[in-house]
């Protein structure tokens, strides 16, 4: 495993959330000032084909990159874009019996506001 790979991992293992590459690049940055992002981002796109972390599209921003790979589901605030994991539940049982085919895997991320960024919203409307 290379250095660069290396510290990626901790960067990720440490984290409390999901983070984009962007934020990845500029702690890997902190930590090791002759890192490019070229080499984040490959080391990243490797590391998600290979099945270590997990990428999670976002079709309206930045991709998040998420170090547990177990089946669950997120949560993405459309107002603070926050993205917060779903307790694990495994809906390939339950879309086969609706379409009656076999699903290989799927993205599930659900668009909502959070109750931090509904409560400043009622208090400080637009």
């Amino acid at each position: 495993m290379t250095r660069q790979r290396r510290l990626i991992e901790e960067i990720l293992s440490s984290s409390q959330g999901h983070l984009t590459a962007d934020e990845i690049f500029l702690e890997a940055k902190k930590r090791s000032s002759t890192i490019a992002f070229g080499t984040v981002y490959r080391n990243l796109k490797q590391m998600s084909e290979s099945g270590v972390i997990r990428r999670v599209p976002m079709p309206d921003g930045p991709d998040f990159y998420d170090r547990r790979v177990c089946p669950h589901e997120h949560l993405f605030c459309r107002s603070c874009r926050k993205l917060t994991d779903l307790p694990p539940c495994d809906l390939r049982e339950y879309l086969k019996e609706k379409t009656g085919l076999e699903i290989d895997s799927y993205v599930l991320t659900l668009r909502y506001v959070c109750p931090a960024c509904r409560k400043a919203q009622i208090q400080h409307p637009k």
